[in-house]
């Protein structure tokens, strides 16, 4: 007996990623249409409101502050003629006219506004007819006539008073209607904005209430999966170097846990890799130092044997030497002496860059003071006078003095260095609330080009108009006052116009207010 094959039953194979993509399409789809809807409200209402806020300051506010403003005039116009009968002066005649001119162009304002509106155009209407009874009767002739003391006519003003009170009352009845007008508009403006959240506040609750339904589902689909990949992201951020996220849940995660792992993997490689090349720069750095001071040093001593010979050659050829000889001379004696200026700059330089900071308490005003005295000489040569401002009180700063003062001196030779003859340096020190003090050193002599004020501070650049003028210097004073207020945890600004002079700012913490941060590593070019 043959028997009939049963087939076998299959468990059709499923897309994990379907699961999520069931879950989260329909929610979507309703909270997309609720957002849809969210924004349709949200801009139907701020259009209306926008109407109605235009509407009511550039149509009702301008017409109400027309009729205020023809109020204005005739109280201007009354005040004239009041003037004008009792002192007779002319100016109350021209201030009558120009309030007189004003007024038609402040009704026409306010009746182009009044046309659509059949009440405020009664209103208007009675105004202008008062106001006119009121220029016609009295207002009008007795500007023409003849004024001052003798003048007065009691009668004749008992009725202008009436007829100005009957304008007034009018003006009245015309304003209160503007005001009406203005609450109306703005209610309705409030009304139509307030109208305009509520329903965005109720949608809003709509697709919160919506995507809450489906938080739970989500949740027990996915939040597994995403909890232990938060546990990896936790662990590679608390630099477990071998922490990686384990792939399993739904497809998206999945793919995020691997993207995760793989970028992980590129962190280590990179780490591996800034590491050599961070080793390398330090070591590129010693031996650049290294270089700098030995070289330095190297050059010192023959440059000390060459100034010293050259000394000589002068004494000993005094007064025997042909002009053209002398000028040989005084040349390369003047280069000798730029070279040692250089060399002591590469020193300085070297040494700010790589020296520790040995901080110590120190007042900034004597700083300043000490270092002003040590310039001052060199300044009196070109008869230029340094003055010093600063408060009584001292003002301490933690600072290593050597390299402190070294800085000030740099800021305080450029400033005389660049000043005119017979010039004037003036020095600041002030407190910057609440924790700063800044050392202003102001001169007025030839400025640094706009163009060039960028590259202040970059290794051995020299403004060009000092180069043109032949004054001395290597282009590392401001690059060693940079260094070192970098370490002091400072700032240094610089404002300069050609021509006019240049000002430096140093800016350092008080001793006493907060923790003072100083740089481990110089700065770089």
């Amino acid at each position: 007996m043959s028997k009939t094959p049963v087939p076998s039953k299959r468990t059709p194979k499923t897309d994990p990623g379907r699961p999520v993509a069931r879950l989260v399409t329909p929610v979507l789809f309703r909270f997309g249409a609720l957002v849809v809807v969210m924004a349709l409200v949200a801009i139907a209402g701020m259009v209306l409101s926008f109407r109605a806020v235009s509407y009511l300051s550039d149509e009702v506010q301008p017409a109400a502050d027309a009729n205020a403003a023809v109020l204005q005039d005739l109280t201007e116009m009354n005040a004239a003629v009041s003037t004008w009968a009792l002192s007779g002066r002319s100016s109350a005649v021209d201030d009558y006219g120009q309030a007189e001119r004003r007024l038609p162009a402040d009704q026409q304002k306010v009746r182009q506004f009044a046309a659509d509106d059949a009440e405020l155009d009664l209103l208007v209407a009675r105004l202008e007819e008062r106001t006119q009874a009121w220029v016609d009767s009295y207002a009008e002739p007795r500007i023409v006539a003849k004024g001052g003391p003798g003048t007065f006519n009691p009668q004749r003003f008992r009725v202008g008073q009436d007829l100005y009170s009957k304008l007034e009352a009018a003006h009245q009845e015309t304003q209160s209607a503007f005001d009406a007008r203005v609450r109306d508009g703005r209610s309705e403006a409030t009304l139509l904005f307030r109208g305009t959240i509520v329903a965005v506040a109720l949608l809003a609750l709509a697709a919160w209430y919506l995507v809450g339904r489906f938080r739970n589902r989500l949740l027990n689909e996915i939040s597994e999966p995403l909890r232990s990949l938060e546990s990896a992201v936790q662990k590679m951020t608390r630099t477990d170097l071998d922490a990686r996220a384990e792939a399993r849940g739904p497809k998206e995660v999945r793919s995020v846990a691997t993207a995760l792992n793989d970028y992980a993997d590129a962190q280590g490689r990179a780490r591996a890799v800034e590491g050599r090349i961070q080793n390398e720069l330090r070591v590129l750095d010693t031996a650049k130092d290294d270089f700098v001071s030995n070289v330095s040093h190297e050059l010192r001593t023959p440059l000390t044997t060459i100034s010293g010979y050259l000394e000589m050659v002068a004494e000993e050829f005094d007064g025997q030497l042909q002009p053209r000889h002398e000028r040989m001379l005084e040349a390369t004696r003047r280069n000798v002496t730029r070279l040692k200026a250089l060399i002591d700059d590469l020193l300085a330089l070297s040494k700010a860059e790589s020296r520790a900071t040995d901080l110590e308490a120190a007042d900034v005003t004597t700083l300043v003071r000490d270092g002003v005295t040590d310039v001052r000489i060199t300044g009196a040569r070109r008869g230029i006078r340094i003055e010093v401002t600063a408060p009584a009180e001292p003002m301490t700063v933690l600072c290593d003095r050597a390299m402190l003062q070294r800085a000030l001196i740099n800021v305080l030779s450029n400033a005389v260095k660049f000043s005119h003859d017979n010039g004037q340096v003036d020095v600041t020190v002030q407190k910057l609330e609440p924790h700063q003090v800044e050392i202003a050193v102001q001169d007025h002599g030839i400025g640094i080009p706009r163009i060039e004020l960028d590259r202040l501070g970059t290794r051995f650049f020299r403004a060009s108009n000092a180069v043109t003028n032949e004054i001395a210097g290597t282009g590392l004073g401001l690059r060693i006052v940079q260094t070192i207020i970098d370490k002091h945890a400072g700032d240094v600004m610089i404002e300069s116009t050609e021509g006019k002079g240049t000002t430096v700012f140093i800016r350092l913490r008080l001793h006493g207010y907060g923790g003072l941060r100083v740089a481990e590593d110089p700065a770089g070019d």
